[in-house]
């Protein structure tokens, strides 16, 4: 598991670090944070968003977005859905992680 470090964009431009993934990552969710994964294999990956919020007592279903190989996907990591109150932090799931990688960027 790997804390990913939020990347800034500047007016300049961002170069953006990207980082292998793992089977489950974490990340620090806000309103104007993004997650962007790049899947370079040769399968699918489903990215899982872990939503540890409840309405009244049930759960709130987590969020899948699917990247298909050799596929790019920009996905919000609000704080509001994703911030587990406990950590701070928002969980990443993976369900294929050879050669996809992922880099957090805040604008």
């Amino acid at each position: 598991m790997a804390l990913f470090a939020t990347q800034t964009a500047v007016q300049a431009g961002l170069n953006a670090t990207y980082t292998a993934v793992s089977a489950s990552d974490t990340a620090v969710p806000g309103d104007n944070v993004v997650l962007h994964v790049k899947n370079a294999g040769g399968s699918p990956d489903t990215v899982t968003l872990v939503t540890p919020g409840t309405v009244s007592g049930l759960a709130i279903a987590d969020q899948t977005v699917s990247v298909p190989a050799g596929a790019e996907r920009f996905i919000p990591l609000i704080a509001a859905l994703y911030q587990d109150p406990t950590t701070g932090l928002a969980t990443i799931q993976h369900g294929f992680i050879t050669s996809v990688t992922a880099a957090v960027v805040g604008v």
